[in-house]
């Protein structure tokens, strides 16, 4: 029997994260600084996180966070990479699941526990493979190689997939990206200034995230 995807909790979660537009990816040295960092993106409007496996006790963290998130909030896991792992951060929280590569065991592994996966692609060939395997989101990864224009050009023969660039999204082209035809952005360092977060420097993060926000918004309204 086919499930039908407007009643699941991945459908949902992949509705809330498109209109959102925005996914906060979070790499920190100092995970202690992690509830005033997202505190900060809350300040700035950003609702959507994922908290990357390269944080050290990336995936306690998640379990940690999670029941303190407000209504309106997803958190999610990053560079998830192998099954276990994305098993793992589900049972710990995390609501969604992103990838730096294709891996269909991952895809498999969220979808057994009605999680949307979002893995990491670079070509049309890796792109389309990854949609046809249920990717319920493409991270177009690294998009600092490609700009805005690959995403037209792959979108002309293949509309129906929906590409979330990561990598080369700053605060101030994220609206291209939307234009282009992304359904939402990953932002890391271009939001997540390493030196204020350092510093304590927490309405900074604020300040990047309302910037990011307009711009997304500024883009959607033209």
């Amino acid at each position: 029997m086919s499930v039908n995807m407007t009643d699941t909790r991945r459908a949902a979660v992949t509705a809330r994260i498109e209109a959102l537009g925005i996914v906060a990816v979070i790499r920190l040295k100092d995970p202690a600084k992690l509830r005033a960092v997202v505190d900060a993106l809350a300040d700035g409007g950003v609702r959507a996180l994922e908290v990357t496996m390269t944080v050290p006790g990336a995936i306690e963290l998640i379990r940690q966070l999670a029941p303190t998130l407000q209504g309106g909030f997803l958190l999610g896991a990053g560079t998830v990479t192998d099954a276990a792992t994305a098993r793992a951060v589900v049972d710990a929280g995390a609501s969604f699941v992103v990838g730096p590569v294709f891996r269909p065991d991952v895809i498999a592994a969220c979808h057994e526990r009605d999680v949307p996966v979002m893995p990491g692609c670079f070509s049309p060939t890796e792109i389309l493979a990854a949609h046809e395997a249920g990717a319920d989101v493409v991270k177009l990864f690294p998009a600092t190689a490609l700009g805005p224009q690959f995403i037209r050009d792959v979108r002309a023969p293949l509309p129906h997939v929906k590409l979330m660039p990561t990598g080369g999204v700053t605060l101030d082209n994220a609206g291209d990206w939307i234009r282009a035809g992304a359904a939402a952005v990953g932002v890391g360092s271009a939001l997540l200034d390493a030196k204020a977060i350092e510093s304590g420097r927490f309405d900074q993060i604020a300040h990047n995230a309302r910037r990011v926000v307009e711009n997304v918004a500024a883009a959607r309204r033209s």
